[in-house]
């Protein structure tokens, strides 16, 4: 069966694209959660003509991300954490302490589009942060000791 989605679907697709699910899903799951339409000749037009539309508006929303991810690769971001015996963190750092540290900084990033491995030790790490479903950008990040 193929549908086109309304909305992002997690492990499927993203908005309006064209997708091939099971009968049972499509008709039992989507359709009903208003999550997907039914992919028919005309639908398929429409959704053409509307992509037309928006790829120049995509086009520009693309191109600030990419300024913006510009702008974090330049930043050197140090999350201060409270330290125990041997460089062993009180706690650990997330993407809600690297969402602060950039808040800081000046960019304001949503903590759900920043990934990071939970943080237990002092040392230099990666997160990922995606900006928009076409550009995501690597910080690379140090956690030191806090001072007293």
């Amino acid at each position: 069966m193929e549908l086109i989605l309304k909305q992002d679907v997690e492990n499927l697709g993203f908005k309006d694209d064209v997708v091939t699910v099971k009968n049972g899903y499509g008709r039992n799951f989507l359709i009903p959660q208003g999550q997907a339409i039914m992919a028919t000749a005309s639908a398929k037009k429409v959704l053409a003509e509307n992509l037309k539309q928006r790829a120049y508006k995509e086009k520009k929303i693309v191109d600030e991300a990419n300024k913006i991810a510009e702008a974090i690769k330049a930043l050197e971001i140090k999350i201060p954490a409270k330290v125990g015996t041997g460089d062993k963190l009180f706690g650990s750092v997330n993407n809600i302490d690297v969402a602060a540290a950039l808040e800081k900084e000046g960019q304001s990033i949503d903590k759900k589009f920043i990934t990071v491995t939970t943080v237990k030790r002092t040392g230099k790490y990666n997160a990922v942060i995606r900006l928009h479903r076409e550009v995501s950008v690597d910080l690379e990040f140090e956690v030191i000791a806090q001072a007293e």
